[in-house]
């Protein structure tokens, strides 16, 4: 630490007349060298207070109540002295109105951050960020006592003065200068008696000594939109209901386990619905569903809704467009309790330029990189953070943690890996690393350290990739070299189904590559089969509308692409309206079409979303060895004249093989002969053309038999019927 940084409190003959004027106007450095209380060498204590326009000024001794006269010495600022050596006191103004104002002194407070905290945060590894950090109710001692208050903490590098300004000031920051603690920029301000809900920014002198107004980037609650202003929360009182399930959870591995997802957006799900009212209905209606986890688009705050949370300025502030902090934790606490996991939608990689957020900070490149062909994404209009700072870095690892810790997230997606990962993401002018190659080495340092940690500190949470490229080992450990993610989103496998259904049936024989090639790199991640938000909105259309035909053929279609994403290797995610096809395609403006449930067709699609689920849970060869290619054998995989494919799930001993059979046909076939890999009974567990899901009825009245007739590879078959646009499952009875 520095002189510059730490000055000793001047006595009263050596103030410099210029310092006096930058304490009076807040720019100051060090306000707390010259105001607050200081003890001198001859064994007084010298008080010094700013109170522009003040008529008198007076210091009252808490301990002996005993009044101490402070006189103007210039520019505003007032001093006094006594014998009675460091006490806690008030300061009395009286103004031209006469009436004395009595409030206790900001100033007489050693800083709220500890050496402790600073050396963490200098080395890059405060895990608990937000516990120093931000706007933060306590109570913090005096001399003899303590006092309840706020402190603010914001780390500001650049800055030549830091003020908070907020409701409980007039959003005047000349009274509040905040006191820049080391040479790394954090700086500190303990305010006596401001409470919780009080609204605030940090206005910050740049180099170029201009102010701006900055939302706190630690704020852990924010104004609803449009108002950009962070909020004192209130500290949490919530107490958790959900103690069974985190104690089952860190035994639990949920990469191995059954995972379906149902992704929704908070927002639009049904509008008008807050965090609780949201608890009450989504949990009602997950019950008949029964999905293993829930995944929220993303919760902190964002200015832009039409941005669906992806462009975030409140990385630690749960949106307040639909409550508080503590709504959130009961939304969580509730799904918890009836047997749901809570994912939610990470964005590290980017933010936006809003001028009160993140973007220069402190009056230049801060948060994100300098060089904007490192710091610009191009596609989205927004700023790329810097993983190579280690603040910034710490920053990020903190807010996962946070969430997790706080929130009790099962499980972070993370946003846009391909952009974080490569240098010439989406761009024409990039930088290559110091090997002259594309991939961004202090991004990848910055996704292996808060996987790793996140993993050691949480056990048997989920840290999911959305990886759009061929990037090697993403979901391989760390120590391995990998990024360390537990499950990566098949994008390959998405798009080529999706090109596949959306073709009329009669092509669909010269495409039958397009379902099976996933099923060549099936196992080199462990992998989530995602149909989300993205494919379901700006002209994409909603999964009903993609498939080709009549209104009976696209829910069938839907029921039948819907039982082929679930049996498929990999765990599944499906985004809100799709399990009862809606039939337009999202938009965040207005919530979805629940009048279509009135349509047998619709609920029947609903009704078989259930059924997945179920089977999904009850049938360990649909996820015991979801990563492990003995646990999938071919039945028919090129009978592309049929367009049919067909394959068994397995999982351990002693779990019995599903047998499944798809007809992307709009043919029914009947007498179709498929080798099985066991001879006995087979038991028809699903039928996506039954008549409960508004389907036709044809099937094979419960079961088949097997034979002694070898074909596909095995001794035994049986002739099996197939409806149009459905799919069939059998299960192994013996």
């Amino acid at each position: 630490m520095t002189d510059e940084l730490q000055p000793v409190a001047p006595t009263a003959t050596s103030i410099p007349d210029g310092e006096l004027r930058a304490v009076a106007d807040g720019t100051h450095s060090g306000p707390h060298a010259i105001l607050g209380q200081h003890l001198q060498g001859d064994g007084r204590t010298v008080i010094r207070a700013r109170r522009p326009l003040a008529e008198r000024v007076t210091a009252v001794l808490t301990s002996s109540g005993e009044r101490v006269e402070l006189h103007h010495l210039a520019h505003g600022i007032w001093q006094g002295a006594h014998g009675h050596g460091l006490d806690d006191y008030e300061i009395e103004t009286v103004y031209t109105d006469g009436v004395p104002h009595t409030v206790d002194d900001p100033y007489r407070f050693l800083p709220v951050v500890g050496e402790v905290d600073q050396f963490l945060f200098g080395e890059g590894r405060h895990e608990r960020l937000w516990h120093v950090f931000g706007a933060h109710h306590r109570e913090h001692w005096g001399t003899h006592a303590p006092v309840r208050g706020t402190s603010f903490v914001v780390w500001a590098p650049h800055a030549q003065a830091v003020r908070v300004i907020g409701s409980f000031n007039g959003w005047d920051g000349r009274a509040h200068a905040m006191r820049r603690l080391d040479a790394l920029g954090i700086w500190e301000l303990f305010v006596p008696g401001v409470s919780p809900h009080e609204t605030y920014k940090f206005q910050i002198r740049t180099a170029s000594g201009e102010w701006v107004e900055k939302a706190d980037p630690l704020a852990l609650h924010a104004e609803q939109p449009p108002q950009t202003a962070s909020v004192i929360d209130n500290p949490s009182t919530y107490e958790w209901g959900d103690g069974d399930w985190m104690s089952a959870r860190a035994q639990k591995d949920p990469h191995t386990g059954p995972m379906t997802t149902y992704e929704l957006h908070a927002m639009s799900w049904r509008p008008g619905l807050g965090y609780r009212e949201l608890a009450d209905q989504l949990v009602e209606y997950l019950d008949g569903l029964e999905f293993t986890h829930v995944e929220f688009m993303p919760l902190a705050e964002h200015p832009f809704g039409g941005s669906w949370g992806y462009q975030v300025t409140g990385y630690y502030a749960p949106t307040s467009r639909l409550g508080s902090p503590d709504d959130l934790r009961y939304l969580i606490d509730r799904l918890h309790q009836a047997g749901y996991g809570v994912i939610m939608d990470w964005v590290p990689g980017h933010f936006p330029k809003d001028s009160f957020g993140l973007a220069e900070f402190d009056g230049q490149a801060l948060y994100e990189h300098a060089d904007p062909r490192l710091g610009e994404q191009l596609d989205w209009g927004t700023k790329v953070f810097n993983f190579g700072d280690s603040q910034v870095r710490n920053f990020l690892v903190a807010n996962a943690l946070y969430w997790l810790e706080e929130f009790h997230i099962d499980g972070l997606r993370v946003d846009a890996v391909a952009s974080i990962l490569y240098l010439d993401y989406s761009r024409e002018e990039w930088v290559p690393n110091i090997h002259g190659g594309r991939e961004n080495l202090e991004a990848i340092a910055f996704l292996q350290e808060v996987n790793a940690t996140a993993y050691k500190l949480y056990p048997g949470i989920a840290m999911i990739a959305e990886e759009s490229t061929s990037w090697a080992g993403v979901t391989k450990p760390t120590e391995w070299g990998g990024l360390g993610f537990g499950l990566k989103w098949n994008m390959g496998w998405m798009n080529d189904s999706l090109r596949y259904v959306e073709r009329d049936p009669i092509y669909r024989s010269h495409h039958q590559g397009d379902l099976t090639f996933s099923f060549v790199y099936a196992w080199s991640e462990r992998f989530l089969l995602p149909i989300s938000h993205d494919e379901v909105v700006h002209g994409k259309g909603s999964l009903y509308s993609k498939m080709p035909g009549d209104e009976w053929q696209k829910l069938a279609g839907t029921r039948l692409f819907l039982a082929y994403q679930w049996g498929h290797p990999g765990k599944q995610l499906l985004f809100m309206g799709q399990e009862f096809a809606q039939q337009t395609e999202w938009s965040e403006s207005r919530g979805l079409d629940w009048w279509q449930l009135d349509n047998p067709g619709h609920a029947g699609v609903q009704r078989l979303v259930g059924d997945l689920n179920r089977l999904a849970k009850n049938e360990g060869a649909l996820w015991q060895r979801d990563d492990d290619p003995a646990g999938m054998v071919w039945l028919s995989g090129d009978d592309a004249a049929n367009s049919v494919l067909a394959f068994a799930r397995r999982g351990f001993d002693g779990s019995p093989d599903v047998a499944m059979i798809f007809n992307f046909s709009n043919q029914v076939i009947s007498g179709y002969r498929l080798g099985l890999p066991h001879a006995g009974r087979w038991s028809e567990v699903l039928n996506t053309d039954a008549e409960s899901y508004a389907g036709s009825g044809a099937g094979n009245y419960g079961s088949v038999t097997t034979e002694e007739t070898p074909s596909h590879g095995f001794a035994q078959s049986a002739t099996v019927t197939v409806p149009p646009l459905a799919a069939v499952w059998f299960k192994y009875e013996g």
